[in-house]
């Protein structure tokens, strides 16, 4: 079972995700968190992230190696939630990883979530209902988002758009 939750910033997505994953009949529940904490205000987004989880979860940080990381985690994790792909897709990007690599690491994502045996939920930030971004910086990261989204939510089998808080089900 894979659960995609996407949505804009502050929808919700992460709260609905851990909802989800703790309904989920799971004695081994592990976190795969994606952020690398660049400053104080995200170290202090990521406690107060923490601090919503009890100690039924295991956390990973693990702001590249995720597609490993779900390979090592299927036996014996009951639900894996990854929170987020966006902050992976950034990661990547900010390796100075060409776009072939991403599509590459992406594509190998996809192959190993298809194969997972444990539940799987994966967060994410729709990134492209806005303006079109002014630098190519920012738009090479919009489409690189939009890649990786819709190919995730390609092998899916839920995908749940986040409005206001309010879960709206899409597939």
């Amino acid at each position: 079972m894979i659960i995609f939750i996407i949505g804009g910033c502050r929808s919700g997505k992460s709260a609905e995700a851990l909802r989800r994953a703790e309904a989920m009949d799971a004695e081994h529940r592990i976190f795969v968190a994606t952020c690398r904490p660049y400053d104080a205000e995200m170290r202090a987004r990521i406690e107060r992230h923490r601090r919503e989880r009890d100690a039924s979860w295991t956390t990973l940080e693990v702001p590249l190696d995720l597609v490993e990381t779900l390979e090592n985690h299927n036996v014996g994790a009951h639900v894996i939630l990854v929170d987020c792909l966006t902050l992976w897709t950034t990661n990547l990007m900010m390796d100075a990883l060409e776009e072939s690599d991403v599509e590459a690491r992406a594509a190998h994502l996809v192959r190993v979530l298809a194969e997972m045996d444990c539940p799987v939920i994966l967060v994410a930030n729709e990134v492209g209902q806005g303006i079109v971004p002014e630098n190519a910086m920012a738009r090479r990261f919009r489409d690189w988002a939009g890649m990786v989204n819709q190919k995730v939510a390609a092998v899916a089998d839920q995908v749940v758009w986040m409005v206001a808080g309010i879960p709206v089900k899409v597939k």
